[in-house]
């Protein structure tokens, strides 16, 4: 009897050792899998491609076959996202010396053309040569400033080259002076060419952000100071990103588990729940759950909690936690994988319903780090997060990914299929989002520790 409870035990741990093998198996293919979207379909597409070495930054827009387009207008969004992809370029394949010179070019078009040099801060948009469009008049916002701060930060930390640092701080101290709002904290997103916050009128149309805090600038202005703090050490800048953590945290993330998307000044939700479905369908861009931006938050909340080093931050893991829940719950494919654009919370609902059924780029890469990263903090949660990991990977593979081409859509073909022959690059659109995802998903399938965000017991 002895003998036998010997070999049953023996045999229980080899087919354990078996199981763990074979996901550490698993996690490997995937692991390859990714690696090579990002090498043979993805960064050897943009780059060098996107240089620009007649007006230096970038090139903003292509066509479906990675051709240039011929709208070539510049966005601190976009020339900012690609020195940051550049900057982590440079750091992961450092014998690659192309990306250095690339983001060389970026630096030197930020310093040069994109910083107003009479007021400060950041222009929005710029026609190919560095010049202000006269229908834009030099207008700002803090979520242009914030990729600003972003990409620079980035490329400090992979050149040591100081005035990127520099300019990131004279970013930061603009924001401060003119886009913080000391009475109720955050940020206003939209600024004059003098830095003064536009306010709403009597006159503003109701489908107008002008005046509204929101959810997108904080979210990225706390994931430009996250980077920033983790090459500048201010005591301000440390403050003001555990701010914005606990405002979105804490105000801007519903109860049900979303982010509102605007909001008064003093974070009063925006909403059009009570005026009707044809109102609600009017202000659609200013009123909905947007279940990319919640997946995307969930990270950033708990990468900020991380760099800040606030270890017992139980509340902001259940809070991300439970808008990946509520993602997957309500706004997630099933059937094919992905997760769906807009829901909403209709009048004497207890559930949202979806209204928007595409499935846009940025999200799907969002999605894939996060459900990753809920995986191997969770890894026994009935939400089967790696299940649902593998289901996007394989989602985005066949509807993301152009393997004739290279890139991806902007949207999923599984509903958009005309986006096949739609642009690759624009000045909305960029390598940033889907970069970082399969980089983070990469590393991390290899070593589970990657971004090393872990929860210590609160028990």
């Amino acid at each position: 009897m002895r003998a036998y409870k010997k070999l049953l035990f023996l045999t229980f741990i080899s087919l354990v050792f078996q199981s763990v093998s074979a996901q550490e198996a698993n996690r490997m293919v995937l692991a390859d899998e990714i690696r090579q979207s990002i090498e043979n379909l993805m960064i050897n597409k943009w780059y060098p491609s996107a240089y620009d070495k007649e007006f230096g930054g970038y090139i903003s827009s292509f066509e479906y076959d990675f051709s240039p387009s011929e709208n070539q207008n510049k966005m601190i969004v976009s020339q900012a996202r690609h020195l940051w992809t550049l900057s982590k370029l440079m750091e992961r394949y450092p014998d690659t010396r192309h990306y250095e010179e690339g983001a060389k070019l970026g630096l030197g078009f930020l310093l040069d053309k994109f910083w107003d040099q009479e007021y400060g801060g950041f222009h929005t948009l710029l026609d190919r040569a560095g010049n202000v469009l006269e229908n834009n008049q030099g207008a700002k916002t803090a979520y242009g400033n914030a990729f600003g701060i972003y990409g620079l930060a980035a490329f400090y930390h992979a050149s040591g080259d100081p005035s990127a640092l520099e300019l990131a701080k004279k970013a930061f101290n603009w924001l401060e002076e003119n886009s913080y709002d000391p009475k109720y904290g955050g940020y206003f997103q939209s600024l004059a060419r003098d830095g003064t916050p536009l306010k709403r009128e009597q006159q503003t149309p109701s489908t107008t952000t002008t005046g509204y805090k929101d959810q997108n600038s904080s979210i990225h202005l706390l994931e430009a100071f996250t980077e920033l703090y983790q090459v500048w050490k201010d005591p301000l800048l440390k403050k003001r990103t555990g701010e914005l953590l606990e405002i979105i945290r804490d105000r801007i993330v519903q109860e049900e588990g979303y982010l509102q998307l605007f909001l008064e000044a003093d974070w009063t939700p925006v909403s059009f729940r009570d005026q009707g479905r044809e109102s609600i369908k009017t202000h659609h861009n200013i009123d909905h759950v947007s279940y990319g931006h919640d997946v995307e938050t969930a990270y950033l909340m708990m990468e900020a909690s991380h760099v800040l080093g606030l270890t017992d931050d139980y509340k902001t893991w259940e809070i991300g936690k439970k808008m990946v829940d509520h993602a997957l719950k309500y706004g997630w494919d099933e059937q094919s994988g992905g997760f769906y654009d807009g829901g909403y919370y209709f009048p004497g609902d207890d559930t949202p319903e979806i209204v928007k059924y595409t499935k846009n780029w940025w999200a799907q890469a969002e999605g894939l780090n996060t459900l990753l990263i809920m995986a191997d903090l969770y890894p026994d949660d009935p939400m089967n997060y790696f299940g649902k990991f593998k289901q996007q990977w394989d989602y985005i593979q066949q509807n993301l990914i152009d393997h004739e081409y290279g890139g991806w859509f902007s949207g999923g073909i599984d509903k958009q299929p005309e986006l096949k022959k739609g642009q690759k690059g624009h000045i909305w659109k960029t390598a940033y989002h889907n970069y970082r995802s399969l980089n983070n998903c990469d590393l991390k399938l290899r070593d589970p520790s990657h971004l090393a965000l872990t929860i210590k017991s609160s028990e």
